[in-house]
């Protein structure tokens, strides 16, 4: 499992996934404060400017991890075990600090990880019930989620989800809903195989006429609100159009 910061400010989450058996790669809060000796590191980011470190030729703790992105350019990354608390790289929690810049630790790029994959040579790595990963490993699998966001937006862009709607709250839950299930339907027609159709059945997206009768006159434009219908609102039909849609979002994945 890997999720945003935003999802590790409570120990409950940890605790629930520990329970559910589930292997985890989630950023901490670089700020985020925990139980230490006074002489010892608080926050992640504290912990990760104890890290030694001079220049690229001496390293010190930090490990050059090559991060390769699918339109074929690759980027040098840093990442290093760092200890904080009950996190380090014998323990049964990991704390990995990646970024582009050890020295400065730039807030945009610079990630703090919390893990539970046992590091390689940690006394429990034979026993863990996850197997072991190295430094490569933690961040090549945290770099798949932020393109579960844009995956996110893809869809939203395709199924009509992302204009602008002027609608109750009620509304908005109940639209997202109906645009989840249509891509749903598309995804699960886009892996099963091709079955025959029924030919005597009424074809649900006839071509000829609009989907909702004779064409509606646009409302006169009013200064309060939207000016405006939206320009192309369309909701995808599972039975007609899986395959170019799923795979137009399929082609636009992360690298391998």
């Amino acid at each position: 499992m890997v999720a945003d910061c935003a999802s590790s400010v409570s120990d409950d989450w940890y605790l629930a996934l520990r329970e559910a058996g589930l292997a985890y790669v989630i950023a901490f809060e670089p700020h985020r404060g925990t139980w230490a000796p006074a002489d010892q590191p608080h926050t992640p980011i504290d912990a990760a400017h104890a890290l030694t470190w001079r220049d690229a030729k001496r390293p010190g703790d930090w490990t050059p991890v090559e991060r390769h992105f699918r339109d074929g350019h690759t980027e040098t990354w840093w990442a290093a075990d760092a200890r904080l608390g009950g996190y380090g790289p014998d323990s049964p929690c990991r704390l990995v600090v990646a970024t582009t810049d050890p020295a400065g630790l730039p807030e945009k790029a610079t990630w703090y990880l919390a893990t539970n994959l046992p590091h390689p040579d940690a006394p429990h790595a034979t026993t863990s019930p996850h197997p072991p990963a190295d430094l490569a490993e933690i961040v090549r699998l945290y770099g798949l989620r932020p393109w579960i966001e844009q995956s996110y937006k893809q869809i939203k862009d395709e199924l009509g989800w992302a204009d602008f709607q002027v609608r109750s709250d009620r509304a908005i839950r109940r639209h997202q809903t109906l645009v989840n299930c249509a891509f749903s339907f598309c995804w699960g027609q886009w892996f099963s195989p091709p079955g025959p159709l029924d030919a005597t059945a009424p074809d649900p997206c006839p071509d000829e006429g609009p989907e909702r009768g004779t064409g509606p006159v646009p409302p006169a434009p009013t200064a309060l609100l939207a000016q405006g219908l939206t320009r192309h609102p369309l909701l995808a039909h599972h039975r007609r159009h899986p395959q170019p849609m799923v795979a137009s979002l399929d082609g636009q994945g992360p690298a391998r």
